[in-house]
């Protein structure tokens, strides 16, 4: 196998939401194999931030810059300056997102009758609008240059209902139950075809499309009773670590899968065989 399959030396990756917790170690695995890195974020981010992050020297491969992906001049403006540090970029993530944990107040987690109609809609804005208008601006922007590979976070709680029995503990805890919220699972179900849909439009363009799926990673701060039931859910029998799905991210941004678009790699410790 060839040393460079897996390499992006002189490639450039835009990432949004670049500073969350699989943020981070996306980026970190891309600075790893030799790409320049554009984080979007809503909010700025410091230059200690990105040092302290990555190191002094992978630091000096990352830029920051502000950008809100539900605004599409807010994204235009974001390419533009990522251009003139770089060039158009080679890849594209799409990882920001809106997520509810169980530790949400039960005005956003109660009965799917009760949810929010003004939550439903900041949830689709952010998880799928966001990620169309990404793909758009970014996208536009590959096709043009004739190449690029453009990777969309999904969840398996967009490929499969949620099962609500993990969360049962939360109503003998503290008396109201938990329901894992529909927008969710709705806006992540809706990038599956959209990156099925761009992957046949953009095919005879050079630019590939492909939607990443992961299963629940572990965070210290989680509900034991959740990690315990979530784990038991899992074929592997335990949550993901940050870090283990940076090969498929290489992978899918790489030359490693350049006869793939338009599908869909699921990483999830087995979830999705029961």
């Amino acid at each position: 196998m060839s040393d460079t399959l897996f390499s992006l030396e002189h490639k450039t990756a835009v990432i949004t939401g670049g500073f969350g917790q699989l943020g981070q170690e996306f980026t970190r695995a891309l600075l790893a194999q030799g790409a320049s890195v554009a984080i979007w974020s809503r909010k700025a981010i410091p230059a200690e931030q990105v040092r302290a992050a990555f190191g002094v020297e992978l630091a000096e491969k990352v830029i920051t810059l502000r950008a809100d992906v539900t605004d599409r001049q807010s994204l235009l403006n974001a390419l533009d300056e990522t251009q003139r540090r770089f060039c158009v970029p080679h890849v594209l993530i799409n990882n920001a997102g809106i997520d509810t944990q169980p530790s949400a107040p039960p005005e956003v987690s109660g009965p799917f009758e009760q949810f929010p109609e003004e939550v439903w809609r900041e949830v689709i804005d952010v998880n799928l609008t966001g990620v169309f208008l990404c793909c758009q601006v970014v996208g536009g922007a590959m096709a043009q240059a004739g190449r690029g590979s453009i990777i969309n976070v999904g969840s398996i709680y967009g490929m499969l209902s949620p099962v609500q029995d993990i969360y049962a503990y939360k109503e003998e805890k503290t008396g109201r139950a938990f329901t894992k919220p529909v927008a969710y699972c709705a806006s992540k179900s809706g990038i599956y075809n959209l990156t099925r849909y761009l992957g046949t439009y953009w095919g005879k363009k050079g630019v590939r499309v492909n939607t990443l799926t992961p299963s629940g990673v572990f965070r210290a701060d989680q509900d034991k009773e959740f990690v315990e039931n979530y784990c038991n859910r899992i074929p592997i029998g335990r949550m993901a670590r940050p870090e283990e799905y940076n090969g498929a991210i290489i992978f899918l941004a790489s030359d490693a899968s350049l006869y793939m678009t338009g599908s869909n790699l699921t990483v999830d410790g087995g979830w999705s065989a029961w």
